[in-house]
């Protein structure tokens, strides 16, 4: 329940929830209707955009889920579809509100946090906190490409909010950097605006996607993927006017375009879990969370792009309906995990979500592990699960994997972590040729 108190010395006005999500996106709001669902459980939901929904709302392709199997939704329509499960449920939902940080106190101290809106300063305190503040793309500045400082560089946050919100002009000639789900995604945005797009490029060997969704790039839109290529220079002043690409042999040339489009290479928005003294994974930058979404902080849940960046919106909803029952259960008994192991990759992977295990409580409520790797795998190369040179789990690859695409690792050997062994060495997931 929601709980109002006289505005505090410090001038902000009080209210107390049982459960505070911070972030609508599809995560969100999934966990908010599941939560509110239940009955007797005061649930708040706040977003700093205007509009609930999160980065859906700006992609106007279908494949955002289905409400039958013949008419897949938009991804405006999946985020309205979420906004309004949430609200039938019962869940308040609050747009343009910012979550400045954690009241003071220590982190072991009652879960509170500062917000601002257009309606003053509050103080929420909850009971416990799901953190869903999702992902966002590295800008060109945090990839260190050199050159000026020109108009019409985006990332495809910006390209999309650009062009379906703002309903701004994009430019002429565009290039993509990078070959990945998302990257045809800017594809299919810059030319329904009316800009040709002249090459996809990635430093990778191949693209990242299905065979299908690259093969309808090059035959509807004529576009050409450039691998083994990076960026190495941005051209113009006022105005992009061209993009210098190098070559793995080092051999360089420049391309005419206005307009830049840099996808891809996500990282967590993890700076107000951090502020809160929760423990970052270090390959992922999100939050470390166990198969139930708990950090390390009791009471303090973390779901959906927040992990490890990007997957697609129907895995954060999941994780999102999924995380509801471990915080019952926390309202219920206030249990939090007495030991947690690490749960770490070896080159080629890159991470692996979760990435704690709770010996006593060792199920994984996603049904299994995301993990992403750096390179190629071949079919039939097997991911590895050990622990202080003992194997505890062996998984054949059939069709090996690639760069930028969801892999899966079987939960069935959580089991086998014993409580006893809760001071014994991380758990490791490697790869075998």
């Amino acid at each position: 329940m929601t709980r109002e108190q006289p505005t505090s010395p410090t001038g902000r006005r009080e209210r107390a929830v049982d459960v505070l999500v911070v972030g609508a996106g599809p995560a969100g709001l999934a966990l908010a209707s599941r939560l509110a669902a239940t009955g007797g459980v005061g649930v708040e939901a706040v977003d700093r955009e205007d509009e609930p929904g999160g980065v859906p709302r700006y992609c106007l392709h279908a494949g955002f889920g289905t409400r039958d199997p013949r008419r897949p939704m938009t991804g405006p329509a999946y985020a309205l579809h979420w906004a309004d499960a949430a609200v039938r449920a019962g869940a308040t939902l609050r747009t343009g509100v910012t979550v400045t940080g954690w009241s003071d106190g220590p982190p072991t101290g009652p879960l509170a946090v500062d917000v601002t809106s257009p309606a003053g300063l509050e103080r929420i305190t909850a009971r416990a906190v799901v953190l869903a503040t999702g992902a966002r793309e590295r800008p060109r500045s945090a990839r260190l490409v050199p050159g000026a400082r020109p108009a019409g560089v985006f990332t495809t946050g910006e390209l999309q909010r650009t062009a379906r919100l703002h309903h701004r002009p994009l430019g002429r000639r565009a290039l993509v950097v990078g070959a990945e789900s998302v990257s045809y995604s800017a594809v299919r945005t810059l030319r329904e605006a009316g800009v040709e797009v002249v090459a996809m490029v990635t430093e990778l060997p191949h693209h990242q996607v299905s065979p299908a969704t690259a093969l309808d790039a090059r035959l509807r839109h004529g576009v050409p993927l450039l691998v083994g290529t990076r960026v190495g220079e941005l051209l113009g002043r006022g105005r992009l006017s061209g993009v210098v690409l190098r070559r793995a042999d080092g051999r360089s040339t420049a391309v005419a375009c206005d307009t830049v489009v840099f996808t891809g290479d996500w990282i967590p928005d993890h700076e107000l879990a951090r502020l809160g003294g929760v423990t970052l994974d270090r390959a992922t930058r999100g939050p470390a969370v166990d198969g139930s979404f708990r950090t390390d902080r009791a009471g303090v849940f973390a779901v959906g792009n927040l992990l490890r960046g990007v997957e697609p919106a129907g895995t954060a909803a999941r994780e999102g309906l999924l995380a509801a029952g471990p915080v019952l259960r926390h309202l219920r008994d206030g249990a939090a995990p007495a030991a947690r192991v690490p749960v770490q990759v070896e080159a080629p992977l890159r991470w692996i979500t979760p990435n704690r295990l709770d010996p006593a409580d060792p199920r994984v409520t996603t049904g299994g592990f995301i993990l992403r790797t750096e390179s190629r795998l071949a079919p039939w190369s097997s991911l590895v699960v050990s622990r202080a040179g003992s194997e505890l789990h062996r998984q054949r690859l059939v069709r090996g994997a690639t760069p930028n695409r969801t892999l899966r690792l079987s939960a069935a050997w959580t089991t086998r972590v014993r409580a006893e062994d809760r001071d014994a060495e991380p758990v490791r997931v490697s790869v075998e040729h």
